[in-house]
């Protein structure tokens, strides 16, 4: 081999007296920056001193780069014994890997494993320069990127799979896309270990506004230790209330058990988890707001939402919550909500911008804000109207006449009068109208 003289230690150039562990640093920063060549039997000032035993040192070379590196950078690395002025040294030319980061094993991915090329020396990368090179390798989705946290466990997670019976181990973590066919875990396997950093802040308030707390909690872990934690407490705010119709008693929840647990799915499963905000949920005395971050995927819009159409932005983690049938077929829950309040005069809201989304389901055992505004200034015939509801359920305008001893006309200017605040509903018209109170 004839070598370059000029040739000096740069970017994509180094020279090494000897074979040490450092090597691996060097092939590294080469494999993440822009390739480069090492000749191993030179010296920094470009004196030649040549390798002793170069079959074992190749071999040690070898060995080393198939072992402590990750993922695999060997097909990117050549290594060849030359000779040079009677001479052996070894040349490791090194092409930029199509993986990267490249890293050492027994450090991971994170600064103190990750090298890149500095000028002439091999620095530990930071940690921007490793997000952008997982981004550019990986993709924009945030659950296919590999996690830079690879310390991971799944004790919860690994309790609902074994609940439902599935295989837990890698081979099927790989085919969840928990990991990735190097055994590199993604963020999705981030999102179910127990090292998850997103989590569910969940407020109870006073009233109808954000201005008194009556309680706060915070969910942390796998998501579905979050899933499971939060409908817990759910349930527990859901109370039930009993309502008397004819000889019966008939009991009903404030919010549709479905509805609370799809919302829930909802602000879990398509939230936008490149962010780091939590997914808050509060609840007030008339209403549930569930509100996740990121906004609606391009080109769905609130009316295709209704419709049932999906367009999943963790498909791999919705994929693993129907395969633990948590979830249906995509594209069910919204509608599933808006059908659990068929008969409710209050239904669920939908709302989005461009970063956030946000669910609100009314309490259907309570007065809304409005309403409650609007009974505040009830007149006396009003009362009576409302007390006569209770007792009945469903009456026509002749008993308003009847109970209030008044004049056709003024009973149906009480009732219309209840009607416009909302707190009576009107059932089918003219002689066969009916008036109930609104649930």
């Amino acid at each position: 081999m004839a070598l370059d003289m000029k040739r000096v230690e740069d970017l994509t150039t180094e020279f090494k007296r000897e074979y040490t562990e450092e090597i691996k640093k060097t092939i590294i920063a080469f494999a993440n920056t822009a390739g480069g060549t090492l000749f191993i039997g030179i010296d920094d000032n470009k004196s030649i001193v040549g390798v002793d035993n170069p079959d074992d040192t190749l071999l040690k070379i070898n060995n080393s780069i198939r072992s402590a590196i990750k993922p695999d950078v060997s097909l990117f690395v050549d290594c060849k014994i030359e000779k040079v002025k009677k001479a052996v040294i070894i040349v490791i030319t090194v092409q930029r890997g199509t993986l990267c980061p490249y890293y050492l094993a027994g450090k991971g991915i994170r600064p103190e494993g990750i090298y890149v090329r500095y000028g002439a020396a091999s620095v530990p990368a930071t940690e921007t320069a490793i997000l952008n090179m997982i981004k550019e390798t990986d993709g924009e989705k945030y659950e296919d990127v590999r996690s830079l946290n690879q310390d991971l466990t799944f004790i919860e997670t690994g309790k609902f799979f074994k609940a439902e019976d599935i295989p837990f181990e890698q081979n099927q973590q790989k085919t969840l896309c928990l990991q990735t066919t190097d055994g590199v875990y993604t963020n999705l396997g981030l999102l179910l270990s127990e090292q998850s950093v997103h989590t569910v802040k969940l407020a109870v308030f006073e009233g109808f506004d954000k201005e008194v707390f009556k309680d706060r909690r915070e969910f942390s872990g796998s998501l579905l230790k979050q899933l499971e934690d939060t409908n817990a407490i759910l349930d527990i705010y859901n109370r039930n209330h009993a309502k008397v119709k004819g000889l019966y008693r008939e009991d009903q929840r404030d919010y549709p058990e479905d509805a609370l647990r799809e919302a829930l799915l909802n602000a879990l499963v398509h939230r936008d988890y490149a962010f780091s905000s939590s997914t808050l949920i509060s609840i007030f005395d008339d209403r549930i707001e569930f509100v996740s971050i990121g906004g609606l995927p391009k080109g769905v819009s609130l009316n295709d939402i209704m419709l049932g159409i999906s367009v999943p932005r963790n498909e791999n983690l919705a994929n693993v919550f129907y395969r633990l049938r948590l979830i249906e077929a995509y594209g069910t829950g919204i509608p599933k909500i808006m059908r659990s309040y068929t008969g409710n005069t209050r239904k669920p809201e939908l709302q989005a911008t461009d970063n956030a989304f946000k669910i609100t389901l009314p309490n259907r055992n309570t007065l809304s804000q409005k309403q409650v505004k609007n009974k505040a200034h009830f007149t006396m015939s009003e009362e009576k109207i409302i007390a006569l509801l209770n007792e009945h359920n469903e009456i026509v305008r002749k008993d308003v006449e009847d109970a209030l001893l008044i004049s056709q006309a003024m009973a149906v200017r009480h009732l219309r009068g209840l009607a416009d605040k909302g707190l009576i509903q009107v059932v089918g018209e003219g002689k066969k109208t009916r008036y109930r109170k609104t649930p």
